[in-house]
């Protein structure tokens, strides 16, 4: 499944990259993350990271690792490992209140064991909806910061 979800936020764009870029904030806003450990890099290309989930099927680990990025302007994290294959793209763009971030991504539920699997039309739409409501849940802590 791919997808692209986009909101505004009232900060400044180098701020809303800074925060993205850091892997390490992810479970302050994105409900499904649990833990992330850096495991190799200094947060840029290359940089690793250990994403602990908690998932509807239970807990999941994914080894992530970005594998695209330009200063201030993007950052692609893409799953190494894990039952769940995914990759991220977040872009920073110019918004006439602050900053625009747009998320491109692709997910696959292929690793997930049994009925999970086969219930994709139902998970896509529930994960297009969770998604977006982390990013609300982003904003606001960036409106906030």
């Amino acid at each position: 499944m791919t997808f692209r979800l986009e909101i505004d936020v009232t900060a400044p764009a180098a701020e809303v990259f800074a925060f993205v870029a850091d892997f390490r904030t992810t479970p302050r806003w994105y409900s499904a993350v649990q833990r992330v450990e850096q495991v190799r890099g200094s947060g840029g290309l290359g940089t690793q990271y250990s994403v602990h989930r908690a998932l509807p099927t239970g807990p999941a680990v994914n080894l992530v690792e970005v594998t695209g990025y330009v200063e201030g302007q993007e950052i692609t994290f893409t799953s190494i490992t894990g039952p769940t294959p995914f990759s991220y793209r977040y872009r920073i763009l110019p918004a006439p209140l602050g900053t625009r971030l747009v998320l491109e991504g692709s997910i696959s539920a292929d690793g997930l064991p049994g009925i999970a699997r086969l219930l994709s039309p139902v998970a896509e739409r529930l994960f297009k909806r969770g998604m977006q409501d982390n990013l609300g849940t982003l904003r606001d802590l960036l409106r906030h910061a």
